[in-house]
């Protein structure tokens, strides 16, 4: 089986072969053009992400800059917001599903590396999915390790390393990332801490 059908496999394979360089040096190319436009080129932004991801549904915004591995293995579903400084590792499939929020400095990694050192030295690696579901939150500086899944509704709080997958409809946090709490009525009163939608916050 040769490399690049191995991406997807969820098997070892060595990530130095040629033919997967040139591939991702077209990738970059796009990227380039994409993080080069001026803020004013909303529509030129638009055109550039159909060329570069998989999939881009309506009403998606990704604020420059913005980095990929490949990009053509990205899908996004629709009013997708993510904030500046997104990476994505994307040696195999993101699935990230709609009115999900990214915030700044957040990082998706499908690619993982063996433990074991010589391995590491013979440039090896694996690559497993990563699926975010409808209406996640990912805060500020999170990182999500290869295969994760985040269930619909959840918020991933800032600076948070997703190891293990996140239900739905929880608020996680940490290192690692561990459920803190179910969404529950009292979010729809309050939307930070004690400040509540209908009063003017403390001062």
């Amino acid at each position: 089986m040769r490399a690049k059908e191995k991406m997807h496999s969820r098997q070892i394979y060595s990530c130095n072969d040629q033919a997967l360089v040139d591939e991702q040096v077209q990738c970059l190319e796009i990227l380039y053009d994409f993080n080069h436009t001026r803020p004013s080129e909303i529509a030129r932004r638009k055109e550039i992400l159909h060329q570069l991801l998989a999939e881009v549904g309506d009403n998606c915004y990704i604020e420059p800059p913005l980095r990929a591995n490949w990009g053509k293995h990205t899908h996004l579903g629709h009013n997708v917001y993510a904030n500046f400084n997104l990476t994505l590792v994307d040696d195999t499939h993101i699935y990230i599903g709609d009115y999900v929020k990214i915030g700044p400095n957040v990082t998706i990694t499908t690619a993982g590396h063996p433990i074991e050192p010589q391995r590491r030295k013979n440039i090896e690696q694996f690559n497993i999915p990563i699926h975010i579901a409808d209406n996640v939150w990912i805060g500020a500086s999170c990182v999500i390790l290869p295969g994760i899944s985040i269930g619909e509704n959840s918020v991933i709080g800032a600076g948070s390393i997703v190891t293990k997958n996140i239900p739905s409809n929880v608020v996680a946090v940490g290192n690692p990332c561990r459920v803190l709490r179910t969404i529950s009525e009292r979010d729809r009163e309050y939307y930070y801490k004690d400040y509540r939608y209908d009063q003017i916050p403390p001062q």
